[in-house]
């Protein structure tokens, strides 16, 4: 889809945007919006892929990008030979037994014949199945976590580049979507929803418990960088010479040169997904999605499969999320499960992919940009509007302490407002779909 002069336009304005928040602000904090909002785009990338192009409306877009993250901390750190000594074998063979489990079950239910027969044959393997795996996994998952609990307590990763552990949380997303997607997407789209909501909970509140797996709420910090760290790059004299060069203190200069890295790493990926995504939504596959979006009866009288094709794309989208997931970690350095909360992995993609416009690749970046820069700045710039407001009150006044107290709200406020005049006065969002 090529831009027009508006696109490129809005695309420049929102850059001149952030060059003003470095000169007038900080750079650090205009890199840190530019990465924060190369990793929403993608996102965004993904849910546009599974709303624009096929009409599935995935609430769960927190879980997959979870999913992604774990993939990160899995691939990257180093085993714990400890925890492995002291219950990695048992987790492995109760995993087994719960996945063996399960495959019992679908197979009594396939072999056997509807009635209370096979009802009492699936609940009976379910049963000793649980039991089963209850006494193995129980007792190795207790002696991994209480290894070292202070700093470890889990069973570490696979000590590779964290390069790697991008398309590793890709293929994880896609994996969960899969399940996820073949049970719900034959059925009304409705349950697509209520079955992505409660798989991204179920997600998360397994990241938060299971300790033996990510250290759950204890976090899992340290993780290599595929960037150097400021910290590394200040002693080195090129860093030094240039902050002199430019006037800054040698901190700055290697957090900003640390961000830039990130940003080349970041634009490449996106960039790459945009091409494919492009060429694929001008594809003859790509106006078939948007052909069986349009009126699903239609497609399926002329013989497509709409429940394989919305499985397809619903894989893709949700591979895309977990990958940008994977970004985020990895730039973090950390991956922390009370982080993830729905208002901002999944509210807040949904409005960047709406205000940009829904079914336009270009069109979800530039409402990631635009809805990230907001959600950043919105908050300083309301409670600078609050002082403004309240200076002349006297310092003990209710009314002024109400007022710079509602100023954290602003962020929340201005959101709710930006997409009522956007469905209001642009219903098709700021590059529409042609």
């Amino acid at each position: 889809m090529n831009l027009t002069a508006r696109d490129l336009g809005l695309f420049a304005l929102m850059g001149a945007v952030l060059a003003m928040v470095g000169m007038f602000q900080s750079w650090q904090l205009a890199i840190t919006i530019l990465n924060m909002s190369l990793i929403s785009a993608i996102m965004a990338l993904g849910v546009n892929m599974q709303w624009g192009y096929a009409g599935l409306f995935n609430v769960g877009v927190m879980g997959f990008t979870a999913v992604g993250g774990l993939a990160v901390v899995l691939v990257a750190q180093p085993p714990v030979p400890e925890a492995w000594a002291a219950g990695g074998l048992g987790i492995l063979l109760g995993l087994m037994l719960g996945v063996a489990t399960i495959l019992a079950a679908i197979a009594v239910y396939k072999h056997l014949s509807p009635g209370k027969l096979r009802g009492a044959a699936i609940f009976g393997v379910l049963a000793v199945g649980y039991l089963l795996t209850s006494y193995v996994f129980g007792p190795a998952k207790s002696a991994v976590q209480a290894v070292n609990p202070a700093s470890e307590g889990y069973l570490g990763g696979l000590n590779m580049p964290v390069i790697l552990a991008w398309p590793v949380g890709a293929v994880f997303a896609a994996g969960v979507a899969w399940l996820v997607g073949k049970v719900s997407l034959g059925l009304r789209s409705d349950y697509l929803a209520i079955a992505t909501l409660g798989i991204s909970e179920i997600v998360i509140a397994v990241m938060k418990h299971e300790r033996w797996l990510a250290r759950g709420v204890n976090n899992v910090t340290g993780i290599d960088r595929p960037v150097p760290r400021p910290v590394d790059l200040q002693p080195q004299p090129w860093v030094q010479s240039l902050a002199e060069t430019l006037g800054w203190n040698v901190s700055q200069t290697a957090s900003v040169l640390s961000g830039l890295g990130y940003a080349g790493l970041f634009v490449i990926v996106l960039a790459l997904l945009i091409w494919l995504a492009e060429r694929a939504l001008n594809s003859p596959w790509g106006r078939m999605m948007r052909a069986i979006r349009d009126n699903e009866v239609s497609a399926r009288a002329m013989g497509k499969n709409v429940t394989k094709r919305h499985l397809n794309i619903f894989v893709l989208g949700s591979a895309v999320c977990g990958l940008a997931g994977a970004m985020m970690v990895s730039m973090d350095g950390q991956l922390t499960p009370g982080s993830y909360e729905p208002l901002r992995f999944t509210f807040l993609i949904w409005v960047m992919v709406i205000v940009g416009g829904s079914g336009n690749n270009w069109g979800a970046v530039l409402g990631a940009f635009v809805i990230w820069f907001l959600w950043v700045q919105v908050e300083p710039a309301g409670r600078w509007f609050m002082e403004v407001v309240t200076s002349g009150m006297a310092d003990g006044s209710e009314l002024k302490q109400h007022l710079l107290g509602s100023a954290a709200y602003m962020r929340l406020l201005t959101m709710g407002v930006a997409l009522l005049l956007m469905l209001r006065f642009a219903p098709r969002g700021l590059i529409p779909e042609r």
